[in-house]
């Protein structure tokens, strides 16, 4: 696989030059600095590689082109929406970009309840706590018309934990599940995401879904046409949130975007905190039954807990079986060598990280500090190394 890494641009505190000490190739990114739907034109994107490139790196993966809400509920702004994001990808094409990821999630991309959940080691973590969610979603910001949302059983702990809490308590829950992460699409107060979850008023999984494939039969021919692969990513966490729907969270949702825009340039990422953080998720399965339209993978590991709560474990010690995992994508990369795909190499960067060593204290990108991928990396590479080795050593006998 490409050994890439999550870049956010000139101002990422983990500059370009830690990327090529950790040892990576590709750089996973951008343009940051772009992000409200605006069309970024061919030299934007140049000037974005020419700064890779002068560190010896190659620009990889987009990820990503946000996709507005307009889009996403069939609003008025939809057909200019999708307009900019054709010119965005023949800007990315006309740059040689080959890889370029999107995702469909309402409202608040992916979000986590705690950005520094201490692990065993005093390492930090992000978890997404769903009792805190929860409490969050019916005490503080929608009120009873929240609770129909979730089990009942989880709404009562969940009053019980809010009943617990101070304002700071409730301050920090916010601001980190609505305020945005790294590479996420909105950032809100608590005035304006009431504002946007009531523009998802009436769009149900099916109108979303619907949405979703319309989206893709407009881009999907523009990649076509300009030599680009597409590839979503799935949901995170991968279940309701905010009584919205989701709609790239199982196998099930893949064969049916796959099989509605069937298509070579119509591909997925295979995010495994993300499918894996649903316990009826086979990873193993998911990379064999869809290997072919595996255009980038993001390698991390969730420890699930029964109440759909998870936090971000080790990259080799969670509830994914990683090392399985791995073998079924290199077993997926020597069968396109061996058809003679130009494009075997499958991208992948290590997702997400703890906090580690002097990392702490310091300003970091929730999720993307640098020691704690640099470590998940090097665990990665050795499991890939290994595999390989083994590969070999049998075609040997």
């Amino acid at each position: 696989m490409i050994q890439a890494w999550r870049w956010f641009g000139p101002s990422d505190p983990v500059t370009l030059r830690h990327i090529r000490q950790a040892g990576a190739k590709g750089v996973v990114t951008a343009l940051h600095h772009k992000y409200g739907g605006e069309p970024w034109t061919l030299d934007d994107v140049r000037a974005h590689k020419a700064l890779i490139e002068q560190e010896g790196l190659e620009w990889s993966v987009c990820e990503s082109i946000p996709v507005m809400t307009d889009v996403k509920v069939g609003g008025p702004g939809a057909k200019q929406a999708i307009e900019n994001w054709k010119t965005s990808l023949r800007s990315l094409a006309g740059a040689g970009i080959p890889v370029v990821c999107f995702n469909f999630m309402p409202v608040v991309d992916w979000t986590r309840t705690d950005l520094e959940y201490e692990m065993p080691s005093t390492g930090l973590a992000l978890r997404f706590d769903m009792i805190d969610f929860v409490a969050y979603d019916v005490c503080v910001l929608r009120g009873e018309t929240a609770a129909g949302s979730y089990d009942p059983k989880i709404v009562e702990k969940a009053r019980q934990r809010h009943a617990g809490w101070t304002a700071e308590d409730i301050r920090v829950v916010e601001d980190n599940i609505i305020c945005g992460l790294p590479g996420g699409e909105g950032r809100y107060d608590r005035q304006s995401i009431l504002r946007e979850l009531e523009l998802y008023r009436g769009v149900t999984p099916e109108k979303l879904r619907a949405n979703l494939v319309a989206f893709l039969r407009e881009v999907v021919p523009v990649a076509e046409e300009v030599g680009v692969k597409l590839v979503i990513h799935p949901d995170d966490p991968p279940f309701s949130l905010f009584g919205l729907p989701r709609v790239v969270s199982t196998a099930e949702d893949i064969r049916h975007l796959l099989g509605a825009v069937d298509s070579p340039a119509n591909g997925i990422v295979i995010c495994t905190g993300s499918y894996g953080a649903r316990a009826d998720n086979d990873l193993v399965a998911m990379v064999r039954e869809f290997g072919p339209r595996i255009n980038f993978v993001h390698l991390r590991n969730v420890r699930r807990e029964d109440d759909g709560s998870f936090h971000e474990s080790d990259h080799l010690d969670g509830s994914v079986d990683m090392v399985a995992v791995i073998q079924a994508l290199m077993d997926e990369e020597a069968k396109r060598k061996a058809a003679g795909r130009q494009d075997w190499q499958i991208p992948m960067r290590p997702d997400h990280g703890h906090v580690l060593v002097d990392d702490i204290g310091k300003k970091v990108n929730p999720g993307y500090s640098c020691i704690g991928r640099l470590k998940g990396l090097a665990e990665l590479r050795g499991v890939m190394v290994a595999l390989a080795h083994k590969d070999t050593a049998r075609a040997s006998v």
